[in-house]
Order: C-alpha cells, then structure tokens, then sequence
C-alpha cells in the first residue's frame, strides 16, 4: 500500500470515559483491519499527587475532558467507523454533516509538547493545608505532637511548624506527608 498521508484530529467523547472510548476505537479498528488508516490514539493526561489522610496518592487526570486526539487518514468509512463507535459524539470542528477539520501543526506541536511536558514534569501536589491551621505529627521523632503550621514552602514541599515541646516552642520543617489535619 502506498504511503497514506495521516493528520490529527480531535474526536469529542463522553467526560470522564475518555480512556474506555479510546480502547473501544482502538479495538474496532484492530477489528475491521483498519490500523493502516489509524496510527494512534491519544487520551492527553497529567499526573497529579493528592494527600489523603496523610498518604500520598498519584492520579492520572485527564488534560483535556472530553477530548481524545486521532492520527489517522480519515478516508472511506474511517470518520463513520470512528463517529459510530458507543461513547463517540463526533469529530471536532466539523460542520453538521460536513468532513471532519484536522488540527494544524502548530495546534499538533502545542498539545503533544504539553503532553510530553506534563509526562516529564516532576510531581504536582496539590497542598492540603494552609497557615494557621493546626496539625498532628504522624511521622518522626516528633509524632503525636500537636502544631500550628506557620509556613508553607512550595518548592521543597515542606511545611514550617509550630510544635510546644516542654512548654517552648519548637519550629519543626515537615513534610506534607508526616502531618495529619486536626478535625
């Protein structure tokens, strides 16, 4: 078969099944025997860290809900196997019954290079706490203290806390992890 010219597209899915569509497309086209029409698939995600009771949790969230990136050259019956797939509501940017808009380059370049930087980028912890509030040492020398945390050091993920030890009080660096919120 000669060269097939493929382009990027944005194919609109259901929030929140994004990854069960792309597997659903994935599988269909495997099935017909298409995949020389379709190069891949993408779900863009981030990884993102929340702190739950105190322990660490990496999610990958989606970048863009709703939307799923195609490389495909969308001729013959591609666009309508695609379209009819359960969870697929439709191409994006494409006229009621017109043909589907593929992305330009420079769109292309921006969101792969924001799907790579966000596969590269270092943790994002989203920050449970605030200053002021007060705390429990769960982790360390100090655990089982109570504090109050003065500061909150983003860079390093540490908090400054204020802890009583023998009636003075002690700043202590922790981190996000050794401390529990006060109910």
């Amino acid at each position: 078969m000669a060269d097939i010219v493929k382009k990027w597209y944005v194919v609109r899915a259901i929030g929140g099944q994004e990854n069960k569509v792309k597997r659903y497309i994935e599988n269909e086209i495997s099935r017909l025997g298409l995949s020389d029409f379709v190069e891949e698939v993408l779900v863009p995600t981030e990884k993102v860290i929340q702190i739950r009771k105190g322990k660490k949790y990496n999610i990958e969230k989606v970048y863009f809900p709703g939307y799923i990136m195609v490389k495909a050259n969308l001729s013959g019956e591609v666009p309508h196997v695609i379209k009819s797939i359960t969870g697929v509501i439709g191409f994006l940017g494409e006229v009621k019954g017109g043909e589907p808009v593929p992305l330009r380059k420079a769109e292309v370049n921006r969101m792969l290079g924001k799907v790579d930087e966000l596969a590269i980028q270092n943790e994002n912890v989203v920050i449970p706490y605030i200053v002021g509030e007060t705390i429990k040492v769960i982790d360390g020398p100090f655990n089982g203290f109570d504090g109050t945390i003065e500061k909150i050091n983003e860079e390093k993920r540490k908090l400054e806390v204020m802890v009583k030890i023998f009636g003075r009080r002690t700043p202590l660096e922790l981190s996000y992890t050794q401390v529990n919120k006060v109910s």
